[in-house]
């Protein structure tokens, strides 16, 4: 079994992703690994006002931070020695699958597209596809 070192998680806050950053902490405490909270704003997804794009990406970047924040709070009161958190914005595809450093990836299997809780999300699918380290998808 490998040794992790650094564990990413993706996190959008949905149901799915809440259940990867519990199975993702549990994975850190046993490698003694350091546990990355993956967040980033899907720009992609905002209307075509750029100036309207770029005020509501800062408003809700700020707004996830303080939300991870708090959730890297509750992952240290697990027992996690090391945590870490990341807010980005651009495209999650992409981003989760240019982590440097990082030797698992884990992500909910959909996420808070309602489309995709019909099949595999299709940001786990591209993450399993294309990241350059494991990955687990959780259910």
């Amino acid at each position: 079994m490998a040794n992790y070192l650094k564990i990413a998680v993706a996190i959008d806050f949905s149901e799915q992703s809440l259940k990867a950053l519990e199975r993702a902490s549990q994975l850190a405490m046993q490698h003694n690994a350091t546990l990355q909270l993956v967040n980033v704003i899907d720009t992609k997804s905002f209307g075509a006002v750029s100036a309207y794009d770029l005020k509501y990406a800062e408003e809700l970047k700020k707004e996830n931070k303080s939300k991870m924040a708090s959730l890297e709070e509750q992952v240290v009161q697990t027992g996690v020695q090391s945590v870490e958190s990341v807010v980005e914005t651009g495209s999650p595809k992409g981003i989760l699958t240019q982590l440097t450093n990082v030797d698992l990836i884990v992500c909910g299997a959909t996420g808070l597209n309602r489309m995709e809780k019909m099949m595999l999300g299709s940001v786990a699918e591209k993450v399993v596809r294309h990241a350059h380290c494991d990955v687990l998808i959780v259910r």
